[in-house]
């Protein structure tokens, strides 16, 4: 008999490689989306598709089939921009809370939940993170660190309490199906309009293979446990570099010192307090961009058989996916 997977986020760029991944595994998958959701490849995938909103508990334990055998909670916001604040902290927190709830009343075998490595609040930090490492993130001023921290303290504690769960904690994400996150670089990289790299450095982890781990933390994860999700370590003016290399033009050979970046969000959030728009560089993403964090993925790679890929393969696998789909002028 084939397993059951319920996936939220599931039409997002994450989730749409652990849909197709359980898919051609033989699970059969139940998909939460809104209303509003473009559910097409989902449906060509042969997916059972729910509607229903984080916001809406009820919905969420509607949606969700009775004794499936696991939960995958993917969906979050992700925004950097702090008026966000409070919508950020529903969908994260309280939609986490939701999810959990209905798995406990759908009595869901294990519980896979999607944190991030900004639990352990990246700028707090001295050195190389691990899974023993301090999670500082509710120390974090930036809202996205703070509300992931206390949704996995959710996750956390309903393991304690009984729940089989396993928490997977990525850096940043790259590959194909992405148009808003690393996407928005490779297009100003592509178009000529990037003005300026900034001079921090990340650690990037594949999207499949991210994916692939969260079906195997289901498979054979320890329960209770965090896995860190690592990747290659590189600098942001390495992804530009590779950037470029692809689209044909000229690399950069320098970076923008951070305290231009962090003058420039100064004034943009001062102007989008009175557009209300949300801008385009905000104090919290020049944060991100000009630190220099580390992590280690030790657990995830001999537990999980966890892998790092190359820089180059995975600007590449986005670059091509976006070209060939018209994303890029």
């Amino acid at each position: 008999m084939s397993r059951r997977a319920f996936v939220t986020g599931g039409t997002g760029f994450l989730g749409r490689h652990l849909v197709e991944q359980l898919v051609a595994a033989g699970w059969r998958v139940t998909a939460l989306h809104r209303a509003s959701s473009d559910v097409r490849t989902l449906s060509e995938l042969g997916v059972s598709l729910r509607v229903g909103q984080l916001d809406d508990p009820g919905s969420v334990v509607d949606a969700m089939p009775d004794g499936v055998d696991a939960v995958f909670h993917v969906a979050a916001n992700t925004s950097f921009w702090s008026r966000r604040d409070a919508e950020q902290w529903r969908d994260n927190v309280e939609g986490t809370r939701a999810v959990l709830e209905a798995a406990r009343r759908k009595t869901a075998g294990v519980f896979v939940h999607t944190s991030t490595w900004s639990v352990y609040g990246l700028h707090l930090q001295t050195g190389p993170i691990t899974e023993s490492s301090p999670r500082l993130g509710n120390q974090s001023w930036v809202g996205y660190d703070r509300s992931k921290w206390e949704a996995e303290e959710l996750v956390r504690r309903a393991g304690a309490d009984g729940l089989p769960v396993v928490v997977v904690q990525p850096p940043h994400i790259m590959g194909r199906y992405d148009t808003t996150s690393w996407a928005q670089l490779i297009k100003l990289v592509h178009t000529g309009k990037l003005p300026g790299v900034p001079p921090g450095s990340g650690v990037f982890a594949f999207a499949p293979e991210v994916a692939r781990a969260h079906i195997v933390a289901a498979e054979r994860g320890r329960r209770g446990e965090a896995y860190l999700l690592s990747g290659t370590e590189a600098t942001f003016l390495d992804v530009v570099r590779a950037v470029s290399e692809l689209c044909g033009r000229k690399p950069p050979t320098g970076t923008l010192p951070a305290f231009v970046l962090r003058a420039v969000a100064r004034g943009k959030a001062l102007v989008s307090t009175v557009t209300g728009k949300e801008p385009d560089v905000t104090p919290e993403g020049v944060l991100a961009v000009t630190s220099h964090p580390r992590v280690g993925s030790t657990r995830a790679r001999d537990e999980l058989g966890y892998r790092a890929f190359p820089l180059r393969e995975m600007v590449e696998d986005s670059y091509r996916w976006l070209l060939s789909n018209g994303y890029l002028e």
